[in-house]
């Protein structure tokens, strides 16, 4: 998934706005529904569709949605309804597959060893190793920014960078904080706490605090980063969905010799205001075609976290479900 990234583009005819409303969901629910089963980015725009992803999920993506847009002619699509057209997809398949090709990469701190759980995961840890850019792009839970982290902190104990910079883009999820008091490190604290809890984890808390205080781990607002060249560095860009074209391109430029940088999000996550295009999205567009930078897609199925979280995803799923469905 990370590197024969592949873009199909097609259209569905014939053009009807009411089938097109029927395939698409309530606020593209169904879409949403379809690319964290597949790993894949979906946009469209009236009956033109463009599905970007590895050339596996990519074909099947494809083929679901046209699979779909024939059943609109007869019937109401609900998530009952996409659940059984993307079973009957292959990827599944196609999954167990990758899971017995993909490689296993260990990742050694001095709190213990970290390996990538699933294929997915292992593709993850092994795109970093050997790209100096990457994306990892799925659900919360599947562990994107936890292995970004330890792969920083593996690099930073073995002197292949000299400091880890933590980027987030400092947007309120839904909800207005208000003023925060403090200086501009203690401001965007509340927004990088994923970032420090792994690395709690994995350092100790006081030597992560002397690290902060030395700038070898260093808190870098996005807004702030304009004009910056980060040479010998590993940069984490975490929550990129909530970053604009314009900051998307400008983190970007600033990656100098001897960084690795990791970006890291969840599209259907996004917390930017309706009509501002998310720079994740886009970068996915962009930037396909880059030799040098890998994408990896997480879906539902890599969420690894308490076992009860997967019994609250699929209690909110069937609850969706039955409002799809109607009384």
């Amino acid at each position: 998934m990370n590197q024969g990234l592949s873009q199909h583009d097609f259209a569905l005819d014939p053009e009807d706005n009411a089938r097109l409303a029927n395939l698409c969901g309530p606020l593209d629910e169904h879409i949403r529904q379809i690319e964290l089963r597949l790993g894949i980015e979906i946009d469209h725009r009236g009956n033109i569709f463009r599905v970007i992803g590895d050339e596996a999920s990519a074909k099947a993506g494809e083929q679901v949605l046209r699979s779909l847009y024939d059943a609109t002619a007869t019937e109401t699509l609900n998530g009952q309804v996409i659940n059984l057209r993307l079973a009957e997809s292959g990827i599944d398949a196609l999954n167990a597959q990758a899971a017995e090709s993909a490689q296993e990469v260990v990742i050694k701190v001095k709190r213990g060893v970290i390996k990538g759980r699933g294929p997915n995961q292992a593709r993850y840890l092994h795109a970093i190793n050997t790209h100096d850019i990457n994306f990892g792009v799925g659900p919360a839970g599947t562990g994107k920014t936890y292995l970004a982290v330890a792969s920083a902190v593996e690099a930073l104990e073995a002197s292949r960078v000299q400091r880890i910079l933590l980027v987030r883009p400092a947007v309120e999820a839904g909800e207005k904080l208000g003023f925060l008091p403090g200086d501009l490190s203690q401001k965007i604290d509340p927004y990088l706490r994923p970032l420090y809890d792994a690395l709690y984890e994995m350092v100790g808390f006081e030597k992560v605090a002397k690290l902060i205080e030395r700038n070898v781990i260093e808190i870098a607002p996005l807004a702030y980063m304009r004009g910056r060249t980060l040479n010998d560095s590993y940069v984490i860009l975490d929550e990129a969905q909530n970053t604009t074209v314009e900051q998307m391109k400008m983190f970007l430029t600033r990656i100098g010799f001897g960084s690795v940088a990791v970006i890291t999000g969840d599209v259907s996550q996004v917390d930017l205001p309706r009509n501002v295009r998310s720079g994740l999205r886009h970068a996915i567009e962009v930037l396909r075609g880059v030799d040098g930078i890998s994408f990896t897609f997480f879906t539902s199925r890599d969420v690894v976290r308490h076992p009860l979280v997967a019994k609250i995803v699929r209690a909110y799923e069937a609850f969706e479900q039955k409002q799809d469905e109607g009384p």
